[in-house]
Order: structure tokens, then sequence, then C-alpha cells
């Protein structure tokens, strides 16, 4: 099978997954140190951003971000993320399960 076929696939399965539903995601972002304050501005302009951290470690910036679904995490990733100058690699991971938020403890099983 394909790398590309595989690709589409799991795109289809994820979007199927996330359909009508909201996504949280947290981010991590690598970034050329000399401009990790304006890339981390310009990322905390945008209204899906609820966090954004600077970190040590292997990158630069992590941030939380909430989107309406999976198609509109993906674009703000592909068109505003990752075209923004100095941005050297990102790496989103999408939350399935919250336990413990903003020291609530949420009810695991009802959090569909």
């Amino acid at each position: 099978m394909s790398e590309e076929k595989t690709n589409e696939e799991y795109e289809e399965v994820i979007s199927s997954y996330y359909e009508g539903r909201g996504v949280s995601s947290i981010i991590s972002i690598k970034v050329d140190t000399k401009q990790v304050d304006v890339v981390a501005e310009k990322l905390s302009e945008s209204d899906n951003i609820e966090d954004v951290f600077l970190v040590t470690g292997d990158v630069d910036l992590v941030i939380k971000a909430r989107f309406k679904d999976y198609d509109h995490m993906k674009n703000f990733l592909l068109e505003k993320t990752s075209t923004l100058s100095g941005i050297e690699d990102v790496k989103s991971m999408m939350i399935i399960t919250t336990y413990k938020e903003r020291f609530n403890i949420i009810d695991a099983e009802n959090t569909g």
C-alpha cells in the first residue's frame, strides 16, 4: 500500500471521527530562537489559541488550542502556523479525553 493511500485513509478516519465535533489539541513548535517572541505573539492573536508557553527541551513553544472541527484545525496548521517565518517544525496532538483541566477533575465518562 502506498504512503499516499495510507495518508488518505488516515485523513478519512480522523475526519469522520471528529465530524461535527470540536477538537482540542496540543501543538508543539520548533522555532528559530531569534524569532520565538514574534512567532508566539502572532500565534497568540488567533481566537483558537487558548495558551502559549515558551518551554525548554526539544521544542520551543507549546500551544493549547480548540477548533470547531478537524478540518478547521488542519487548515490552521497548514495555512496559518506552518507559513509563519521562523517556524522550523510543527507537531500536533489531538486531545481524546480530558481527565483534569484548570484544577478541575473532569468526569471522563461524560465527555463524549
